[in-house]
């Protein structure tokens, strides 16, 4: 009976620490006035419409440059559901200049646009219970990158 209640107090202890580590903000977005974060996230990002107080993951990205040249993947988090931020990259990308080349709707769902030079995909999937409502990854590249076939020895 001993051993039964110390586990109980073990399984607990274990929950509410992953509970705990679950809802901790990582704490690398920008941080300031909803606007202020926005200018910062075009600065960076150029000329890619971002989805309203969307916001980026610091430790999940990987930013080469900076503006209408930069390469790389950047993860957001977004407050708006999966199907609206579909929407959203389906209606803003076109007006930013993006040409749509792929989007495929399913509970992950991919754009792909290309724009002068440049490709970028779009990845989104739900976010957790308790987080953002939905997970945006964005990868950017340049269109003709120089690919080369792995070869046979």
């Amino acid at each position: 009976m001993i051993q039964l209640n110390r586990l109980q107090t073990i399984t607990s202890a274990l929950v509410l620490s992953m509970l705990l580590v679950a809802c901790a903000s990582s704490g690398d977005s920008p941080t300031g006035t909803p606007s202020e974060v926005q200018e910062i996230q075009s600065q960076l990002l150029g000329d890619m419409p971002l989805p309203a107080a969307s916001k980026i993951i610091g430790s999940d990205s990987l930013i080469i440059g900076r503006g209408d040249n930069w390469v790389g993947r950047v993860v957001l988090s977004g407050v708006q559901t999966p199907t609206d931020i579909y929407a959203f990259f389906q209606a803003e990308y076109p007006k930013a200049g993006w040409t749509t080349v792929s989007a495929v709707k399913s509970k992950t769902s991919i754009l792909v646009f290309t724009k002068g030079d440049r490709t970028s995909t779009i990845e989104l999937n739900e976010g957790s219970f308790g987080g953002p409502k939905t997970i945006i990854t964005i990868t950017a590249s340049p269109k003709n990158a120089n690919v080369v076939s792995p070869t046979k020895k």
